[in-house]
């Protein structure tokens, strides 16, 4: 039996969901609001309760300074463990007006965590400011920092940013597990006719390769694999990165550092002094970085780079209006690549069924031509945490130039006639076509497709 102590007799629906969330019988008992607060900050950290203040005598020293950070320092750790468990590849702690809200992105979707006293904001931004060596007196201006932190024989980068809000600072957490290893094209969900035209472009002497997405949708983890295919002896590989997200033997990695002129086209152009025969480029965000890529391309250099655009033929446009000439473009670049990431089904629990034609037409399906299809949905286990979804994969949409789509980008053709010719002529699928066919393979549902795709 679980005794909790609630401040308000209304609120016995809490135990009718902490039972459910238990397994078993739970009772509640009624303690003064003031007790539980002074109980809950003694426990997460914060201020201390007054019968603690009231036996504090003479003047702190360092045992009482450690003491009074022990709890927060508690926290911090709990908050990162509880995240990393949790697959979790964000962590979010957001100050109100009367609470803190915390939340964790898993699998690309952000789920709320119990709420922090607002008491507790100020100490824990404050220690997450100590660990990422930031300003903790500065309030007024964002702030970039790195934290190290060891959990489960782990080894966790934590790329920590402050912004100043209404109520507070906001800080965000990302976590990147340095101990985890390169993932494969085929392990993303490169599969088929697709995967081969790819392979087959990142294979070539020369040229540019971008793969283009929104923030978040693996664009990184997609470049690591390929070098990690052309990862050779004999091959010399150069990366500018901001930030280096995995270390990579056998390839020289740079760290892009802004803030002493350490940009993307500064460290690109030492680069090319390095005689490099592959160079990748963590993201193109400006005219001088665009050009000086471009040039290495028709140099005889085979550059990887990101974008941020919306699907494939828009990366073309995308760099014309970075001030690229439309026949260097041309002749430069090799392929383009859009990206999603979609959740995966949880093979424990997800269940078939028959999907009717309405289904099936607002994948891009045609009922007519599909036979006895079977989808799956998502229901939900403790494997999952009730959600339906365990990890993710990616959706691709791949467009490689030929002869054709080098002239009409030459002669300035907009992004719907590039569309309609890479489909049509150049064997490319949508992200939506490519969705479907993991919809069919039982990979993931009509609903997590929809919900990535329907606005791309």
């Amino acid at each position: 039996m679980l005794w909790v102590a609630i401040d308000d007799p209304l609120k016995t629906w809490v135990a009718d969901d902490l039972s459910f969330l238990a397994g078993g019988e739970v009772r509640c008992a009624i303690a003064p609001p003031k007790a539980l607060k002074d109980a809950i900050r003694r426990v997460l950290g914060g201020q201390k309760s007054a019968a603690d203040a009231g036996r504090t005598t003479g003047s702190p020293g360092a045992a009482d300074s450690a003491d009074a950070d022990a709890p927060i320092i508690r926290l911090v750790e709990r908050v990162v463990q509880e995240a990393i468990e949790q697959r979790a590849s964000d962590i979010h702690v957001e100050p109100y007006e009367t609470r803190v809200r915390v939340r964790y992105r898993v699998d690309g979707v952000l789920r709320d965590q119990a709420p922090l006293e607002k008491a507790l904001h100020g100490p824990l931004t404050s220690r997450l400011k100590i660990l990422a060596a930031m300003d903790i007196a500065e309030k007024r201006k964002p702030q970039d920092g790195r934290i190290d932190f060891r959990a489960g024989g782990k080894q966790i980068d934590i790329r920590a940013s402050v912004l100043p809000s209404n109520h507070g600072e906001t800080v965000v957490m990302r976590l990147l597990d340095k101990d985890a290893g390169l993932r494969s094209l085929e392990s993303l969900g490169f599969e088929g006719e697709d995967r081969a035209r790819f392979e087959l472009s990142i294979k070539r002497p020369n040229g540019v390769v971008l793969v283009t997405g929104p923030t978040g949708s693996g664009k990184t983890t997609t470049l690591y694999a390929a070098l990690k295919q052309l990862n050779r002896p004999d091959v010399k590989i150069i990366t500018a990165e901001d930030p280096v997200e995995f270390d990579i033997a056998g390839i020289n990695q740079c760290q892009v550092r802004a803030n002493i002129g350490l940009t993307f086209a500064r460290v690109l152009r030492a680069m090319l002094r390095q005689a490099p025969n592959v160079i990748l480029v963590g993201e193109i965000r400006d005219r001088d970085t665009a050009e000086i890529a471009v040039q290495a391309a028709l140099t005889g250099h085979l550059v990887f780079s990101t974008l941020h655009t919306n699907d494939a033929p828009s990366a073309i446009t995308r760099l014309v209006d970075m001030g690229v000439k439309p026949f260097l473009v041309s002749a430069a670049v090799q392929a383009v690549m859009a990206q999603r990431l979609i959740r995966v089904l949880c093979p424990r629990c997800k269940v078939p069924y028959q999907p009717e034609p309405s289904e099936l037409r607002s994948i891009g399906l045609d009922p007519a031509t599909v036979v006895q299809p079977t989808f799956h949905r998502s229901v939900g286990c403790p494997q999952c945490d009730q959600t339906g979804f365990r990890g993710r994969l990616g959706i691709f949409e791949l467009m490689v130039l030929d002869t054709t789509l080098r002239e009409m980008i030459f002669r300035g053709e907009p992004d719907l006639k590039l569309r309609e010719y890479a489909r049509t002529s150049g064997g490319m699928r949508s992200l939506l076509e490519d969705g479907a066919r993991k919809v069919l393979a039982g990979s993931t549902s009509v609903d997590e497709l929809l919900r990535v795709t329907a606005a791309s």
